[in-house]
């Protein structure tokens, strides 16, 4: 009878921790949606960090932290800009793409990182649709084809006519995917063959490019202008759909004989996926503001940079686009990881 007891006393005190564990998370399943709308109100409670996948100085960098300015404005709390460089971008975007989702990391994306990598590499580490909320486009910056002044063209189609007589002998720079994808654009649209060299840096391969070690160059007009106007580098024309403020005597792409180029960079503000959806839209009201604004019009004009805002729904079709319109272009050129 004593051990029965004993029996009966164990068995009642197993089912009363499993009733009571059963009551704890059936509370804790109804109470998470309560709890999270409450930290999405409170938003934000300490500072936001943001991820920029590229070293202090680029235009990622100079136009990221533009935004996180006026992010600090509209949030009232900082935010802090953390450079991640490394693997053309990929692993800073893999960091934002794996924290936590609470609204307290955010990062920037580009053409390079969300429109281009997805084809480039095969084991990426981030899904660009998938792993992200997409809150607003920033905006599209204007890049420009540029020529040693030996090269003997003075237009796009004296270019792709020399290109042509010459296959194979034409070279050109490239830093990261983005500019090498806008030149293998050029190769296949007007179907000639060109030679890539890489550089690790905006830097040398400008410097490679002034001292005539390569025929031409597809990158960020502002910093190529000052060459341009000094005579040490001819622009031939600029890769968005319309002509550059800086510069507007130098022809689109497309008014220069190539149908159709468009290959505007882009950037883009993100959240890791499943970021409360309150926190996504108080973010977006605030980039569709700063879009709008008198100071950052003037800095981004200074950057040939046109500001841009979007929903969230525009924005994720748009890089669903881009990756389809790149992914073609990676194909046709055999575009491997550097």
């Amino acid at each position: 009878m004593a051990q029965a007891s004993v029996d009966q006393i164990g068995v009642r005190k197993k089912t009363t921790i499993n009733r009571i564990q059963t009551a704890i998370y059936v509370t804790s399943f109804f109470l998470a949606p309560a709890i999270a709308a409450a930290q999405s109100s409170q938003y934000p409670a300490k500072p936001v960090r943001m991820i920029i996948p590229f070293a202090p100085g680029g235009p990622n960098d100079l136009i990221g932290r533009a935004v996180a300015r006026k992010l600090e404005d509209g949030l009232g709390q900082p935010v802090i800009v953390d450079n991640r460089g490394g693997a053309d971008g990929t692993l800073g975007t893999v960091l934002a793409a794996k924290a936590v989702p609470d609204g307290y990391v955010i990062s920037i994306g580009s053409l390079g990182t969300f429109g281009i990598s997805p084809s480039i590499f095969p084991k990426l580490g981030y899904d660009a649709i998938k792993d992200f909320e997409h809150i607003s486009m920033i905006g599209i910056v204007g890049n420009a084809l540029v020529v040693h002044p030996s090269v003997p063209a003075k237009n796009l189609k004296e270019l792709i006519a020399l290109a042509k007589r010459n296959p194979g002998k034409l070279n050109y720079a490239s830093v990261g995917s983005s500019s090498r994808l806008m030149a293998e654009m050029i190769n296949s649209m007007a179907d000639i063959r060109t030679v890539h060299i890489p550089y690790k840096g905006a830097a040398p391969a400008l410097v490679a490019l002034l001292s005539g070690e390569v025929d031409f160059f597809l990158n960020a007009f502002p910093g190529l202008l000052p060459h341009v106007k000094a005579g040490r580098l001819r622009a031939i024309a600029v890769t968005t759909s319309k002509r550059s403020l800086l510069a507007p005597d130098v022809p689109t792409m497309i008014e220069a004989g190539l149908p159709g180029y468009d290959a505007s960079t882009w950037y883009l503000l993100v959240a890791p996926s499943g970021t409360p959806r309150e926190i996504v839209t108080r973010l977006n009201q605030i980039m569709v503001k700063a879009s709008r604004s008198k100071d950052m019009l003037e800095y981004f004009a200074t950057m040939d940079t046109a500001p841009l805002s979007s929903t969230p729904e525009q924005t994720v079709e748009f890089v669903r686009n881009e990756i389809t319109k790149w992914a073609k272009v990676v194909k046709a050129s055999g575009a491997k990881p550097e």
